[in-house]
């Protein structure tokens, strides 16, 4: 079982969004359990302040610490991994999800306004990931991008006869993308199926979708080729 505790400003966003699917099929399993964690609860004042104008001058605010730093004290693991969504991070990969997927507690704190209080990452040892080059609006989507991937990756979460071995950026595949898939019916608007896949030849068949999987890597993704 791995448990995320996500520190936020929006817990609701959090919980919504994992009340659906296969992540509410895991938690209801007892495979994944997700806290979401209102950092306001947190707050230096009454008026439930976690931000402040930045040292130094300049637009925007910033989280301050003592919020964040007692939310993370709150989850009560001081051994759990430590993840702070940031554009600055190191960008998350399939291969940070396996690597992830390992530990027993991840807490992830959502940032919103122009950052945090550097302080606080240096003290938590934050691991900063990025889901890509882009600014959204706060570090809810990233966490539950997060979530996702990893939590799909915990052995009973994905069924017994779907497989995470195949898919794109596999080490089946070389780290490429996954062959095209198709289902019936076997003609559609008179586009057949490939041939080799009614063939029943479990060798071509296989020998069929790595020859494709190294095509459509080339073509679109040649950075992984």
């Amino acid at each position: 079982m791995i448990n995320f505790h996500v520190l936020t400003l929006f817990p609701e966003m959090i919980k919504q969004a994992c009340s659906h699917s296969l992540i509410k099929k895991a938690m209801d399993g007892e495979l994944v359990g997700i806290n979401a964690i209102n950092i306001r609860d947190y707050a230096i004042n009454k008026h439930g302040q976690v931000d402040d104008s930045p040292y130094g001058g300049g637009a925007g605010m910033v989280m301050m610490a003592p919020p964040i730093y007692d939310a993370y004290l709150s989850v009560g693991r001081p051994h759990a991994r430590f993840v702070y969504l940031s554009p600055q991070g190191r960008v998350f990969r399939q291969s940070v999800a396996e690597e992830l997927a390992k530990e027993q507690d991840i807490i992830m704190l959502c940032g919103h306004y122009e950052g945090v209080d550097q302080r606080v990452l240096d003290l938590l040892q934050a691991d900063e990931i990025s889901i890509g080059d882009y600014i959204l609006t706060g570090g809810e989507l990233p966490s539950l991008v997060l979530i996702d991937t990893v939590a799909r990756l915990i052995p009973g979460v994905i069924g017994k006869n779907e497989s995470v071995d195949k898919e794109s950026f596999s080490k089946f595949l070389d780290g490429g993308l996954e062959y095209p898939q198709y289902t019936r019916p076997p003609v559609f608007n008179d586009m057949p199926i490939p041939d080799v896949l009614l063939s029943g030849h479990h060798g071509e068949i296989e020998k069929w979708r790595m020859t494709k999987s190294v095509e459509r890597t080339r073509k679109i993704r040649p950075d992984l080729a």
